[in-house]
């Protein structure tokens, strides 16, 4: 019998991580270190449905890696297990980005809730209105409190608008029985007052919660609570799970980004077969995850986008700062465009993509003015990354195309 092509991976002998799923984002530890205050903010509010009194709607703000999913969801079976007995309230949590369209957020809601299969909501074929009443009815009947979490809810309004936030908010005025409370959790600290009309911001931001970024000491901590469990004795360099939380704690004090350092390091050192997980893993692991964060962008961008960004590269630097134009790059992008049978945009078009990937941070282009003679843009290619042209060169688009060979010699529009 052939070898199993996992043969090396079955007998490597450093293996380093002893649990895999203890440094995982979605994982919620017994204890939740540096949120002690957010946690009796949200018990103060939720405790009142054990004894079957409708809390108030609460609106959770604050960056990716917060804690703000897990602190919900961590509240949230505590209280189940308070309620145990008397069973007077029931949790449920819908994540938005996954879950986006009204009707599935309302599919999913009634298909925690109803548990006869033979009665369940169907996946479509229902109007809005009519699985809306549905959930109020089974909702009704239940005569409890139901704690409804909706995380990511600006990814709903960004697809659908608001109807979903309307649904729920007047819940209530149908109901006898039971009755419905709203904890929404955003990474947009002005959500409510920017996109919500102002009846629906009033029901739904009755209290709110702003969870803040941790600090280098907090991610210290908690990358050393995880790694306890995480991983055999002696296996870290003293020097890893700081430098993991300082590289962190530079961008917004994400414990989710410290988390994926410190286990892809792992899982590069395990790879090695290193016995220890050292600084120079980390590094290796940054590098890797800010690329891959690079290929998921550039993934996303439009066709033109694409053309742009390789114009961009293609563009020959006319100075020595190795900075190029809006009007160079719009040269070689006519050109690169009907090479690859595309109708060019306007100048004004492209300069507008070259500032959106500009705030996406692909490129570095800064606004130079030349007084009466208006106004350009400069885009900086020494820092263009060239993992950027390799990215685009394996892209469809530029499939079959000699991406090494010189564009022709335009005028250079201004």
């Amino acid at each position: 019998m052939a070898d199993s092509i996992f043969k090396r991976y079955l007998e490597k002998k450093n293996n380093l991580i002893k649990n895999r799923g203890i440094l995982q984002a979605t994982y919620v530890p017994d204890v939740l270190l540096h949120r002690d205050y957010q946690i009796e903010e949200i018990v103060d509010i939720v405790a009142p449905s054990l004894n079957k009194d409708k809390p108030s709607n609460i609106i959770i703000i604050g960056q990716t890696g917060t804690g703000k999913t897990a602190v919900v969801n961590y509240v949230g079976h505590e209280l189940e297990r308070a309620d145990a007995e008397n069973k007077n309230c029931r949790y449920i949590y819908v994540n938005c980005e996954v879950i986006d369209t009204p009707y599935s957020i309302l599919y999913n809601i009634s298909n925690q809730i109803i548990t006869d299969p033979n009665k369940k909501i169907p996946f479509t074929g229902w109007s809005l209105e009519k699985i809306f009443n549905e959930l109020a009815n089974y909702i009704d009947d239940e005569n409890k409190i139901f704690i409804v979490v909706l995380d990511e809810i600006d990814m709903s309004f960004k697809k659908n608008g608001d109807d979903i936030f309307y649904y729920l908010t007047t819940i209530n005025e149908m109901l006898k029985n039971s009755r419905v409370s709203i904890i929404g959790i955003t990474n947009n600290s002005t959500f409510a007052e920017k996109f919500l009309s102002p009846r629906i911001r009033s029901r739904l931001g009755e209290e709110k919660i702003v969870f803040p970024p941790y600090t280098p000491e907090q991610l210290i901590d908690i990358l050393k609570n995880r790694a306890e469990q995480a991983f055999y004795p002696n296996v870290l360099d003293n020097s890893v799970i700081p430098y993991c939380a300082a590289i962190s704690a530079q961008g917004s004090g994400d414990a989710r980004k410290a988390l994926d350092l410190l286990r892809i390091s792992a899982d590069i050192a395990e790879r090695n077969g290193d016995s220890i997980v050292t600084s120079a893993h980390v590094d290796y692991a940054r590098q890797k995850i800010e690329l891959d964060a690079v290929v998921e962008v550039i993934k996303t961008l439009t066709d033109q986008s694409k053309i742009v960004l390789m114009s961009i590269i293609k563009t020959p630097s006319s100075n020595d700062t190795g900075s190029v134009t809006t009007g160079e790059v719009y040269t070689t992008y006519v050109e690169l465009s009907k090479n690859l049978g595309y109708n060019p945009l306007s100048q004004r078009m492209v300069a507008n993509l070259i500032s959106e990937m500009d705030m996406l941070g692909i490129i570095t282009a800064r606004v130079k003015s030349f007084g009466r003679g208006g106004r350009t843009k400069e885009i900086d290619v020494n820092k263009v990354s060239n993992d950027v042209f390799s990215i685009l060169s394996s892209d469809d688009i530029f499939r079959g195309m000699n991406l090494n060979q010189k564009l022709k010699k335009q005028t250079t529009l201004m």
